[in-house]
């Protein structure tokens, strides 16, 4: 039995060095599609960056302009017609990279200032600016 097992084994296990150099020649070409699959990806991410980059609007802000700042908080019952922009602002700051310090002209502390991303703000034309309240009533028996 031991005979048939050595066999067995001695036939399986043919040649120790050609196998031992089979599976490095596997480990080199795992490495090789590793790295293959590391450079696609950084290649991609950089494209749908730079395509990312180039949808944005560079916009220009000046101290002084008055802006309507993006509610993105606005979940609960939206509204279709519901305006998702908050009151006219005033900029107080320009700040590097896109931030912008605005302020509320009526509150009662006009230095009560905070950053927010320039993405979410957008030029305020002046005119009449009303935002639309909703009123739901719920009818109990």
């Amino acid at each position: 039995m031991e005979h048939k097992a050595y066999w067995a084994l001695k036939f399986l296990n043919f040649d120790e060095k050609a196998s031992r150099e089979h599976r490095k020649i596997q480990l080199l070409e795992l490495e090789e599609m590793r790295l293959t699959t590391y450079e696609s990806s950084k290649l991609y991410k950089g494209r749908v960056k730079a395509y990312h980059d180039k949808m944005l609007l560079k916009k220009d802000f000046k101290p002084g302009q008055q802006v309507l700042l993006f509610n993105s908080r606005l979940k609960l019952f939206p509204g279709k017609l519901k305006s998702k922009w908050s009151r006219p602002f005033v900029i107080k700051k320009v700040r590097p990279y896109g931030a912008i310090e605005p302020y509320n002209p009526q509150s009662q502390d006009p230095d009560k200032t905070w950053v927010v991303n320039g993405q979410r703000l957008k030029l305020y034309h002046g005119g009449d600016f009303k935002k639309a309240h909703n009123t739901i009533y719920f009818i109990t028996h």
